[in-house]
């Protein structure tokens, strides 16, 4: 059954997607580059917006959105999107969260494999051509205890890669956590503190909220062992940077990784320029699989909602 309507794309995204949604019967605007005074002065004549993470849709911009019936993340959080303010005019909001699960879980693996042998720096020191063989002793995966904070999709997807690894997990969440895959994979559940004492390797699943906010300060920190390593592959605002830079500098634990940061692309400068982090730009998600698969889970849901399957 063919559906009508027009859709506004507001950020890159597969053409898998953009394709799916004009064979229903969707007309579909592509405007990846659309600044957000341009987006609050067109958005009245859509339906649906399509919105990856640089796209802010703002109050300003649902108030403005006049016939918009569906809001689209093509991704999984939704701290871009004034979820209230759409709420209020009864727009559908909905999102991708299973689409990248298997990305950011591979992402988070290679970040922890990557501070246990320092492949980062053992790269960039034998390209100046220095031979720092003897300064490279790392630690192996195997055997460790590796706390996974926010076992959802992408944190049981984390735990069942590091299960092959012979790793040996322990999980933290507020919300209960699957029964089979605490006994598929032996998982120890228990509070963050108790997480943060006993882990090796720490790993962040979890969405921006005021609860989060800052969930990694000085005092959780401390808690930490000295050789512990922190990976974030979910969200920047989760750690309070200027608390991690101290904890690095000063060796309260052994190094971090970081996807994600509080200001994109980030600006605290202090914290980039410590040897013991490695950064990357936010690049969970970003695999051709992952996006591709994105995409036609949001097009195939915006076109099943106009229809009132779901």
């Amino acid at each position: 059954m063919q559906v009508s309507g027009k859709v506004l794309v507001c950020d890159s995204i597969d053409q898998a997607g953009i394709d799916s949604m004009k064979r229903a019967g969707l007309a579909v605007d592509y405007k990846p580059e659309i600044k957000p005074a341009e987006l609050v002065s067109s958005v009245k004549d859509y339906d649906v917006i399509v919105v990856r993470s640089k796209t802010k849709v703002t109050k300003e911009v649902v108030d403005a959105a006049a016939r918009a019936k569906i809001i689209a993340r093509v991704g999984v959080g939704l701290d871009n999107v004034d979820v209230k303010a759409a709420e209020a005019k009864k727009i559908r909001i909905i999102n991708a969260p299973e689409a990248a699960s298997t990305a950011v879980a591979e992402l988070a693996i290679g970040l922890m494999i990557s501070l246990a042998r320092s492949i980062p720096r053992a790269d960039a020191e034998t390209k100046k051509g220095n031979w720092i063989k003897n300064d490279l002793m790392g630690t192996q995966l195997s055997g460790k205890y590796l706390g996974i904070v926010g076992v959802g999709n992408i944190g049981r997807n984390v735990g069942r890669l590091a299960k092959a690894l012979r790793m040996n997990l322990i999980g933290y969440d507020p919300y209960p956590i699957n029964r089979e895959f605490i006994s598929e994979t032996g998982m120890i559940v228990t509070d963050l503190n108790t997480l943060l004492e006993s882990a090796d390797f720490v790993t962040c699943h979890v969405p921006a909220t005021p609860e989060t906010k800052h969930m990694f300060n000085a005092e959780r920190f401390a808690k930490m062992k000295p050789t512990a390593y922190l990976i974030n592959t979910s969200r920047g605002e989760i750690i309070d940077e200027n608390a991690l830079y101290e904890a690095l500098k000063n060796g309260k634990i052994a190094s971090a990784a970081l996807d994600v940061f509080e200001v994109e692309p980030p600006t605290n400068k202090q914290l980039l320029s410590l040897p013991n982090l490695i950064c990357m730009p936010h690049v969970g998600a970003q695999t051709k699989e992952a996006q591709e698969l994105a995409s036609t889970v949001i097009a195939e849901k915006v076109i099943q909602t106009l229809r009132g399957v779901i």
